[in-house]
Order: C-alpha cells, then sequence, then structure tokens
C-alpha cells in the first residue's frame, strides 16, 4: 500500500540506513523502490550524486508486481560532510533543514557514542503534539505504518481502529490549535502588536479557544474559508477584518506555508557501534533502529532520532588489572618483608 502510493507520485519508497563506526565516519546507504524506472532528483526524499557507489535492478515483490530498484552507498568522513550534503540538496525535500550530530567520549572502561538526525520545526507558535496525546497515544502516533497497520488488521482490530479514530480526532484538534496560535503570532508580529479593539497578542490569546472551534465547525471547507478570509471576518468581526485585512491575509499566508509542509516521507534506520544504550526509535524484525520521517513530526517540536551505544575498552580492563595485580603482590611483599 505504501509503495502504490509513493509511486503513484513519482515518489520512490526509500530507506536511508546509516552505519555508524567508532571512528566517526558513517557508512550512508540509500535503498529506493518503485513501480517506473523512474527516480527524477526533484523526486528524491534524501541527496545523493555521482560520488557514490549506486547500482540499479530489478525485483518481484510478494504480490508479484515488478519493481525498480536503486541503491547508493557512500562513506562519509563524519556529519560535518553529511551536512553539507543536506545544505546542497536540491530534491523533493531541499526545503526542510536537515542535519546530523555525532559525538563520542572516553570513560575509562567505555567508550560512550551518541549519533542523531534531526529535523528543525517548520511552526513558532504551534502546540507540542505531546499537549494532546496520552503516552500511548503518542507512542501510536510515532510508530511506523508497518506497526499500525498490523495491529488495525490483527486479531483485535475492533479496539484498535477505535483508538486509531481517537487518535486521529486529537490530531486534528492539535492541527487546529496550532495553525490558529501561528496565525495570531504572526498577525501580532505584522502590527507589532500595536493593534486595538483587542486586536493585541495577548487579547487574541484568550480568544483562541473561540477561533478554533469556529475553524473546527467549518473543516469541511476549511481550505477554501482560509484562503478567502471567511474565518477571520467570523472571529475578528466585519470592522477589524477590513481594517487590518493586509495584516490578517499576511498571516494567513504565513501560517498556511508553515503548516502545509511540502514533504516526501521516507524511513531512517541506524547501526551504532558496540551496545545500545539508549534510543527513541523502533525495531524492525531484524533487531535494526528504524524511524518513520514524517511532516507530522517535525511541525511544531524539533523531530530528533537519536541513538547512544558504548563499547567495552578492552586495553583498560587489562590495564587496570595489572595495575591491581602489581598493588596486590606489592601489599604482599611489603608484609612478608615485615615478617
Amino acid at each position: 500500500m505504501v509503495l502504490a502510493i509513493a509511486a503513484s507520485c513519482n515518489e520512490p519508497e526509500t530507506v536511508v540506513t546509516n552505519i555508524v563506526h567508532a571512528d566517526g565516519t558513517v557508512t550512508r546507504r540509500i535503498e529506493m523502490k518503485n513501480f517506473e524506472n523512474k527516480f527524477e532528483v526533484s523526486d528524491l526524499q534524501v541527496p545523493f550524486d555521482s560520488t557514490w557507489t549506486i547500482t540499479d535492478s530489478l525485483e518481484i515483490n510478494r504480490e508479484g508486481d515488478t519493481i525498480w530498484v536503486k541503491r547508493a552507498e557512500k562513506l562519509f568522513s563524519g556529519v560535518d560532510e553529511i551536512n553539507l550534503s543536506y545544505l546542497a540538496d536540491s530534491g523533493a525535500n531541499k526545503e526542510i533543514k536537515r542535519h546530523a550530530e555525532f559525538s563520542r567520549k572516553f570513560r575509562w572502561f567505555n567508550t560512550e557514542y551518541r549519533f542523531s538526525e534531526i529535523i528543525d520545526k517548520k511552526m513558532s507558535y504551534g502546540y507540542p503534539v505531546k499537549n494532546f496525546l496520552s503516552e500511548d497515544e503518542l507512542k501510536w502516533f510515532y510508530s511506523p505504518g508497518t506497526l499500525t497497520d498490523e495491529k488495525l488488521n490483527g486479531a483485535d482490530s475492533l479496539r484498535f481502529k477505535a483508538f486509531n479514530d481517537t487518535v486521529d480526532k486529537k490530531i486534528e484538534e492539535w492541527y487546529v490549535k496550532s495553525v490558529v496560535s501561528e496565525w495570531i503570532g504572526e498577525f501580532t508580529k505584522l502590527t507589532g502588536d500595536s493593534a486595538d479593539n483587542g486586536m493585541g497578542f495577548e487579547a487574541l490569546k484568550q480568544r483562541e479557544d473561540e477561533f478554533a472551534a469556529i475553524v473546527l465547525k467549518n473543516s469541511e471547507h476549511f481550505d477554501s474559508l482560509w484562503v478567502e478570509g471567511a474565518l477571520f471576518r467570523e472571529f475578528l468581526g466585519e470592522t477589524n477584518s477590513v481594517r487590518y485585512k493586509t495584516e490578517a491575509d499576511s498571516a494567513s499566508v504565513l501560517a498556511a506555508d508553515h503548516f502545509w509542509v511540502s514533504f516526501s516521507d521516507y524511513t531512517l534506520r541506524t547501526v551504532m557501534p558496540g551496545k545500545l544504550t539508549g534510543t527513541n526509535g523502533f525495531a524492525d524484525s531484524s533487531g535494526v533502529l528504524l524511524w518513520p520521517v514524517s511532516s507530522d513530526y517535525f511541525l511544531t517540536e524539533q523531530y530528533e532520532m537519536f541513538s547512544e551505544s558504548k563499547v567495552s575498552n578492552l586495553w583498560a580492563w587489562i590495564c587496570s588489572g595489572i595495575f591491581v595485580l602489581f598493588v596486590g603482590l606489592g601489599i604482599i611483599i611489603r608484609k612478608k618483608g615485615k615478617g
């Protein structure tokens, strides 16, 4: 289903894998699948170029369809080189600010590693989704589609479908409250918070629930009513909507631009050196960490996909053991000498 939707939009189903090495270098692999042999740069979710090792092949999926597969691989000297590739991105997600971070800390017996990919948030005044969802609902929200689909189609499907409907309803409320908050923030920024007749920031924030209710009431025709300014006339009143039409329209454009993010989804995977000690990712069937990358996740908050691990320093254990041994022998020799 996912592949079918992606292919219909000429966007390949894409999985990006970071294999993080102890020296800070990163082997980066990209696998893209499409029903057609079309991998235009403008459709690609993550950047790669001719400096990568690229292979093309044909595969047959479980449904018997012929799938075109393009794989690319490159060893990066570090996260700085990865970040330069993001800055030079000309693909489908070029407008989205992404970067990678890596740290290594020596702890004598162990060396600790942390790798993350981070996407900057789009909205300045939106609310964190955690304000609207419970802990279980948040886990569902961030879960890969394969996991939620499995539960929605499993033995307890009715319960999970009801749960999913509840999450969807709360997500809609989050959308509305965030876009209304974004509009208020941009509007008062444009007016310098000097607008009178109850048009200042604090006054509008106090009426935010009222505006959100108006939007929800007109949710079926939200797009057109928002663009036409009908919702603002109902919220601000005819006089203020005329008086502040320029600012209201400009704030509407800005809020819409921040909310309706043009983004092509993909999946990120990470393999860390040593033993995994912490992550906010999910483990796939092979035990590899993965994260779904979707615009909802960085709409109102920075989206960080991190993993932490540690590698035991065998030489440190050996040196410490030898040191303890010599100290012990020294004590024994001293005691014998005094005896």
